[in-house]
């Protein structure tokens, strides 16, 4: 992401490469370069950007300071990748071996003692924790003044919990075989528009010293659009490209996870086609997974899924439009933001976007 006082990538990337200069030995230093890896390898920053649109809104100018701190919830973003990664047994991320694959892989090679994979998934974990780590490192030294750090550290504080919150409701709905609509709209709201949206928009308006209004305003927005955000990468899980997504064709379907749309079949189908729909998602094979799309698309999931997009992009919209912003180009991202999820097919690439941002499945 380019702006007039730089780009987030140059900053991980000086990040990064101080961490591996400052790496005690070359033990620690394997530890930190599947991070770096992950990070630099990919990614859209849109969280970045929704940072940096909550400061721009304030009217306050793009310095380095603030990308500093918009760098820091891609860091953020890294540690709940790394661990949601492991949660799923996910094999690929960003189109490349997941962390916790890389770490057990070099065990794998190297004939160390122990299973691999246990090591791959202690090793992604430790990697996970270390993201947080270094994430209060970069706000710390992000260059802004002190005082402004300590007026968004509240909202910050906040973005982190609702993070792991929504990580561990995540974990409780497949446990429980919870197949509610309600249930996973909470986990939507807190898993994804808490560090996508409204968190990082909120985390930047801090930043800046934004009106109770405006953070309230974004909050609004960030809250629609995040829920929004989440089903629209449920619908990518289910019937994405691959070449788009970075990510095997049809992972939600195989792992049977607990998403809006799988909800919405449930409270669909009648008895004889939901048990159907279990015996699908036990068998996690590729025939499976065509024969659940088809059910998704037959019994109206899929459809439904998509109305309730459209509805939530109307909230953001309308939320976007009376922001108390002192800067109207960041209303006209915002509202372009809003018709890139809710418009996004989910068959194909991206659709064209303005500069700086696409929207493929999560990454």
């Amino acid at each position: 992401m380019d702006t007039p006082a730089g780009s987030i990538d140059e900053v991980l990337h000086e990040f990064f490469a101080q961490r591996m200069a400052e790496a005690p030995s070359a033990r620690i230093a394997g530890l930190y370069a599947p991070i770096a890896d992950l990070v630099l390898r990919g990614g859209k920053r849109l969280r970045a950007r929704f940072v940096l649109l909550g400061w721009r809104g304030t009217g306050a100018p793009l310095t380095p300071g603030v990308l500093g701190a918009a760098a820091v919830v891609e860091l953020l973003h890294a540690c709940a990748l790394i661990h949601d990664d492991v949660m799923d047994g996910s094999a690929t991320r960003r189109g490349a071996p997941a962390v916790h694959r890389v770490f057990g892989e070099q065990h794998r090679r190297a004939g160390w003692f122990g299973r691999d994979e246990q090591f791959g998934m202690s090793a992604a974990i430790t990697a996970g924790d270390l993201c947080l780590v270094w994430a209060d490192q970069l706000l710390r030294g992000c260059g802004l003044p002190e005082q402004a750090v300590s007026r968004a550290r509240p909202v910050f504080d906040d973005m982190r919990a609702l993070t792991m919150q929504g990580q561990y409701l995540d974990l409780l709905t497949q446990a429980e075989g919870e197949a509610s609509v309600a249930a996973a709209l909470e986990v939507a709201r807190a898993k994804t528009a808490a560090c996508t949206t409204t968190g990082p928009a909120r985390f930047g308006a801090a930043l800046a010293g934004a009106s109770a209004e405006l953070l309230a305003g974004y909050g609004a927005y960030g809250d629609a659009l995040g829920v929004a955000f989440q089903l629209r990468d449920d619908l990518l899980g289910a019937f994405g490209d691959p070449a788009a997504t970075g990510k095997p064709s049809g992972d939600d379907l195989r792992d049977g996870k607990r998403t809006v749309l799988l909800a919405e079949a449930v409270a669909r189908l009648t008895r004889p086609d939901a048990r159907r729909l279990a015996t699908l998602l036990s068998q996690g094979t590729d025939q499976a997974v065509a024969e659940l799309r088809a059910l998704l698309i037959a019994c109206g999931a899929k459809d439904s899924v998509e109305r309730r997009i459209g509805r939530l992009g109307a909230v953001a919209l309308r939320s976007a439009e009376s922001l108390p912003l002192a800067d109207e180009s960041v209303r006209a991202e915002l509202i372009h933001l809003v018709h890139a999820v809710t418009g996004h097919s989910t068959g194909t690439a991206a659709a064209p976007q303005p500069p700086s941002v696409t929207l493929p499945r999560e990454a």
